[in-house]
């Protein structure tokens, strides 16, 4: 009697581990719900960041698994494809509600919306971020009346933030016009940036406002405990805060006259030389010039430029 064999001939090993090759395709194509799944799953890998495109992107993902469960169970009616595009299916629904929450959660006031459309989002911050900024100042909107005044020239303390959401403020010194400040422009910016968190100070112009005027601030303390919790918001608040100085120098620029219209660019240093004129009015060897931002201190101060003495 022959021992049976315990292992394949070695001709025969290699026939045993090969795969069985396709000896005919399939006719028909799939049904329409395997190509309505793949259509789901190609629109949800192409959603983008944020709340809002993590929303967009397991939505789509939601739909194609489920249809891909359908068609599992319909169609392959295997047990492993249909448990596990049934879980997939689960888990992207599960993101769906938690992300949809999360959203809901961040939502703001028409107001609040504006000023983190024309002022944040542009820098990409996310609205989590934003919603701690919000959180900061406790979501209080503030309300000045016409001709009543936000600050005063020597007596306000600077204490606070403050952006301006609608209306218009217009900025003396010495009773001399110097800007208007329109919606989503700071309020305080130059004092802000003049003060390191341990000074103090007062405001070196009058802010009064030519029409009802709604802004929204926050308290120093409580804007750099924010930004110790937070460096990147502190970052944040840096860039736009500088970059609205900025804007207002550059608007100064084009008000700086003397007495017979020349100009003068503010950018330069605070003492500028001109040119010899003998019809240049003078008054004890000053020019007077339309108020503008000191270098120094980065307040709204009037500017005086020297004019050389004349020689024979």
């Amino acid at each position: 009697m022959e021992a049976p064999e315990m292992f394949p001939a070695p001709e025969n090993l290699t026939a045993a581990v090969v795969h069985p090759l396709c000896e005919e395709w399939k006719g028909g194509s799939e049904g329409a719900i395997f190509h309505l799944a793949s259509i789901f799953l190609v629109l949800g890998f192409m959603g983008g960041s944020g709340f809002y495109g993590l929303l967009y992107l397991f939505t789509f993902l939601t739909l194609g698994f489920f249809c891909s469960t359908i068609w599992s169970w319909s169609d392959a009616c295997t047990t492993d494809t249909f448990l596990w595009n049934f879980a997939l299916f689960g888990v992207c629904a599960v993101q769906v509600v938690h992300v949809a929450y999360r959203l809901r959660n961040v939502t703001f006031e028409k107001e609040f919306q504006d000023l983190y459309s024309y002022l944040f989002k542009k820098l990409g911050v996310s609205l989590t971020h934003f919603g701690k900024i919000v959180a900061c100042c406790e979501g209080d909107i503030h309300t000045i009346e016409k001709d009543h005044c936000f600050a005063m020239e020597g007596k306000t303390a600077i204490d606070k933030l403050s952006v301006l959401l609608s209306g218009r403020i217009r900025v003396t010194v010495n009773g001399e016009f110097l800007h208007d400040i329109y919606p989503f422009q700071f309020l305080d910016s130059p004092e802000w940036d003049s003060l390191r968190p341990s000074e103090e100070g007062v405001f070196q112009v009058t802010l009064r406002a030519d029409n009802c005027c709604r802004y929204v601030s926050w308290r120093r303390k409580k804007l750099y405990l924010l930004f110790a919790k937070h460096r990147y918001i502190a970052k944040v608040f840096a860039l736009v805060v500088r970059n609205d100085i900025a804007d207002k120098l550059y608007s100064l620029n084009d008000k700086a006259f003397d007495s017979r219209g020349f100009r003068y660019d503010l950018r330069l240093p605070t003492y500028c030389h001109v040119p010899p004129l003998p019809e240049l009015d003078r008054t004890d060897g000053f020019l007077r010039v339309p108020a503008q931002y000191d270098h120094g201190h980065r307040a709204r101060v009037p500017i005086t430029i020297t004019a050389p003495e004349e020689t024979d």
